[in-house]
């Protein structure tokens, strides 16, 4: 029987029956259909959708010229295989964004399926082109669930637990998140900066002497970690080092890459020169594609084999890739982030201001549409938590967000802090955001008046 002729009380118990228990769910229920910034459910519910599929269908969903790019591929070449042969999409997508990197240096390029299979193929470059083994990263990092990527993210314990002993030659490095640190919310970003820096120098100096470390992996913005982006200063200086002592530096702009901060990379906005920049989720606008992309003169020393995969740089991803960047430019995205991201701050500020909800916001931070709420907690993450508060209702941002759905706004939480995050479709409308920032102050004014 097809699905469609089930019902969706049916379908959802056969999922819960079939589809394995270690993938998680925000709501239990069937997608049908995803337009623009709306997704509808199978019990007829129509949803405001924040989450994007947690940062991919960054131009909204099933976009008619990306979707009709994509169907017209299937017609012509669905799977050129990569080490057999160049197909015409690969080619094109790297044509495309050329102009749109960060940097001029950053001209090879590798297409793979997912964010971690990126991850993956970074640390294998930077070991075999370094000859060094040791890999740094960050407090509160998320880099995927696959083997390697699993190793160096340091976001939540679950991504890791009882899969031990991982990849070794992993290092941790402090990331200038005030929370984490222990530090006030207002502390200037040099500061905790400077902070950081001094453990990297301390880490280069009793864990992993330089000659042995390969690279340092860093997020522009802590994404699972709690939206937290990385200040200038502290990029620069990640850069300073890896100069000094021919460390590479990776940037993993997976999720907060390609418009997502209001330019095509948030490394633009330190002038941070990538050695390895990482991207996928919203590169093709839903389509399974990863891009690792790197300088000539570092690629043109991997053998050829040492990089592949079935699927990688699948045609039909890449046409979608190809038609997602002429988007970008059309549609003029990028001024839509930066005008839509003042409205979503200038929201969320407002309710920060608000004597009744004050005490509950620790802090509003991000760039362009990738936000985040802070809320305070009564428990923190345990007893040395500089910043419990007694006062406040205990889950916040897991009932601030339960609230949101049932009020018709789908969004997430993130970190093991308090934190919900804003993700909407960069092409959202001034009005869709408004209505979806006021079910927000809606839900956050009803679950603090709870208790």
């Amino acid at each position: 029987m097809s699905t469609a002729a089930q019902s969706h009380a049916s379908l959802v118990e056969f999922g819960q029956q079939h589809v394995t228990k270690g993938l998680g769910r925000v709501v239990d229920a069937v997608i049908t259909k995803g337009e623009g910034s709306y997704v509808t459910l199978g019990d007829g519910r129509k949803l405001l959708d924040f989450t994007t599929g947690i940062g991919v269908t960054n131009l909204g969903h099933c976009h008619p010229k990306i979707s009709k790019a994509a169907a017209d591929q299937c017609m012509n070449l669905v799977h050129g295989q990569c080490s057999i042969a160049f197909h015409g999409p690969y080619l094109e997508l790297i044509q495309k964004l050329l102009p749109m990197m960060p940097h001029p240096s950053l001209d090879s390029f590798f297409f793979w399926n997912s964010g971690s299979e990126a991850v993956e193929a970074a640390i294998k470059m930077a070991r075999t082109l370094t000859g060094r083994q040791n890999i740094i990263s960050m407090q509160g990092a998320y880099h995927g669930r696959t083997f390697g990527a699993m190793a160096v993210t340091k976001s939540k314990t679950i991504y890791s637990q009882g899969f031990h002993p991982l990849m070794p030659g992993v290092y941790t490095l402090p990331f200038p998140y005030w929370h984490q640190l222990g530090m006030p919310a207002d502390t200037p970003p040099s500061k905790l900066s400077e902070m950081c820096l001094n453990q990297l120098s301390l880490l280069l100096s009793q864990a992993s002497a330089p000659r042995d470390t390969a690279a340092i992996i860093v997020e522009t913005v802590l994404g699972e970690g709690g939206y937290v982006p990385a200040p200038p200063e502290f990029l620069k200086g990640l850069r300073d080092v890896c100069d000094k002592h021919g460390i590479l530096l990776i940037i993993d702009e997976v999720q907060c890459g390609y418009g997502r901060t209001g330019k095509n990379y948030a490394i633009e906005y330190s002038g941070v020169r990538p050695d390895i920049l990482l991207t996928a989720k919203g590169l093709a606008n839903g389509f399974p594609l990863s891009g690792v992309i790197s300088r000539k003169e570092l690629t043109d020393k991997l053998t050829p084999g040492s990089m592949g995969g079935t699927y990688a740089g699948n045609a039909v991803s890449c046409a979608a890739a190809a038609a997602a960047a002429d988007v970008m430019k059309e549609e003029n995205i990028l001024e839509n982030v930066n005008a839509r991201s003042k409205e979503l701050f200038a929201a969320l500020n407002a309710l920060r201001t608000n004597p009744k909800l004050a005490p509950a916001i620790l802090d509003v931070r991000g760039q362009g549409l990738m936000v985040a709420v802070e809320f305070a907690s009564p428990v923190g993450t345990g007893p040395y938590d500089a910043f419990r508060n007694p006062n406040v209702p205990e889950k916040l941002a897991s009932r601030v967000a339960k609230k949101c759905v049932e009020k018709g706004l789908l969004i997430l939480t993130t970190s093991v802090y308090e934190v919900i995050r804003f993700i909407p479709a960069l092409n959202i409308s001034q009005a869709d955001l408004a209505k979806g920032c006021a079910i927000f102050a809606e839900a956050v004014e009803e679950v603090v008046r709870e208790g």
